[in-house]
């Protein structure tokens, strides 16, 4: 789409078409978008959030340019890494189109950016500095065969077309964007509840540790914690009782967040949230998810009625990983973004999963979820494997208690015997008559205690004399 005279656009095949998902048992609704200011007003609805600062790539397939896989990454500050973060960029398009058996026919490409109003700049000023970004990103995809078909720069409210040089429907100051619902793709979105959780800043800052007072007092607790139970983690014998703590206590914060309701509104509710957990609690809490044993039993908490409240509390997490411990938030964020994922919540789950790899970049867990969750693969496999192996620890337990109340069975009924037998003893060697007692009436030495005599044989002796004599 490189010709944006009104006159032409409604018949031109290459209109790309979003697929917005209908409600329950009907099927989605196919949304033809004729315009750049269609394009641009349909970007949120994509992602599910309003980017910023991003590069961000759609694949279009067939003849009427149907989309499909959706790119977002942070636009690089520095120029110089433009050429190579394209030709990456490009390349997992294809990677992953291809690998759902769709290869994209063409691309869409935005570039985000509001202007830094510190420095001065304007809208227009930030479209011609990312004009290079916009003609590598051409580049790569078109050796890859992949042709861009539009590549707008939208910031402060206003968009530019960097294929269109008609000034006439794309003016050099931009065209204002469209007021907010007032699309076709704004209304179609709506009829099938497709909602647009504001600006990506705003998504991000859900994970933000907390600053001030607040975040001395966490970091005070995360050295007492860290001090106590890294040691145990590592100790061997220790780190079974920790894992079982941990996972407790995450358990009673996430039903203390059940029974309190969000409040509206992010900011708010967020406030709320952290007022329900102390410090020394969530100190607890992260530290003992640093064990990945305890982390993979924490992601069985993905799904039903507690999955939201679980979602608060890894956020709530996240936001008490203060410095120095802001490596520490890669395990709760990334338990968010799967909690995200595995509740059919991708734009959640993406910024999550990014935000957990800012923490920390070697973090597998996150990379292995983030790599699943940007190829469009299903959830439910892993859903499943969790399912499986929640049930198998729970028969394991049963088994075992049931193991443990047979052998403790078992003792007492070995207690009782030696105990019953032991008495028994007592009362032989008590009773008269009996084996080592008294074969007197008055015990073993007879009347008046004294020791019974024993008589000699006469004749026994005298044989002996005589053996000797002999």
């Amino acid at each position: 789409m490189t010709q944006h005279d009104e006159s032409a656009r409604p018949s031109t095949p290459s209109s790309p078409s979003a697929a917005v998902p209908g409600t329950a048992g009907e099927p989605g609704q196919q949304v033809t978008l004729r315009s750049p200011a269609e394009l641009a007003d349909a970007l949120p609805y994509l992602l599910g959030f309003h980017p910023t600062d991003s590069i961000v790539l759609v694949a279009l397939h067939g003849d009427r340019g149907r989309f499909g896989g959706r790119l977002r990454l942070g636009i690089p500050r520095s120029g110089e890494e433009w050429p190579d973060v394209c030709d990456q960029l490009a390349e997992t398009l294809l990677t992953g189109s291809s690998k759902r058996g769709n290869r994209p026919d063409g691309v869409v490409i935005f570039l985000c950016q509001d202007p830094d109003t510190a420095a001065g700049r304007t809208p227009r000023q930030v479209m011609e500095r990312l004009r290079p970004l916009a003609q590598s990103l051409r580049r790569a995809c078109g050796r890859l065969d992949m042709p861009v078909h539009e590549a707008l720069c939208i910031s402060d409210g206003r968009f530019w077309s960097y294929c269109c040089p008609d000034p006439r429907c794309c003016p050099p100051d931009g065209t204002p964007l469209s007021l907010p619902g007032t699309s076709v793709m704004a209304a179609a979105a709506t009829y099938a509840g497709i909602e647009v959780r504001g600006t990506l800043r705003e998504m991000e800052e859900r994970y933000a540790p907390l600053t001030g007072d607040r975040a001395e007092g966490q970091r005070k607790a995360l050295d007492a914690a860290a001090f106590a139970m890294v040691p145990r983690i590592l100790g061997g014998e220790g780190c079974e009782p920790v894992r079982q703590e941990t996972l407790t206590l995450a358990r009673a914060l996430a039903d203390r967040l059940r029974e309190a309701p969000p409040l509206p509104g992010r900011l708010a509710s967020d406030a709320r949230d952290d007022s329900l957990l102390t410090d020394e609690e969530a100190a607890a809490v992260i530290v003992g998810l640093q064990d990945r044993v305890t982390r993979d039993h924490a992601a069985e908490w993905m799904e039903g009625p507690q999955a939201p409240a679980v979602l608060r509390l890894w956020r709530a997490l996240a936001r008490r990983c203060v410095p120095p411990y802001a490596e520490y938030a890669a395990a709760p964020v990334a338990l968010a973004g799967w909690v995200a994922w595995a509740t059919d919540d991708q734009p959640e789950a993406r910024v999550a999963l990014s935000r957990a790899l800012g923490a920390d970049p070697e973090y597998v867990f996150a990379q292995l979820l983030y790599r699943a969750c940007n190829e469009g693969l299903d959830p439910e496999p892993l859903r499943q494997c969790l399912r499986h192996e929640k049930a198998d620890r729970a028969l394991q337990d049963a088994v075992r208690a049931e193991v443990e109340r047979i052998e403790a069975a078992a003792a007492a009924t070995a207690a009782g015997a030696e105990g019953t037998g032991a008495t028994r003893a007592v009362r032989r060697r008590t009773r008269p008559g009996g084996p080592g007692g008294s074969t007197g009436p008055a015990g073993p030495g007879g009347p008046a205690g004294r020791p019974r005599a024993r008589r000699r044989s006469t004749r026994k002796r005298d044989h002996s004399h005589e053996d000797r004599s002999q």
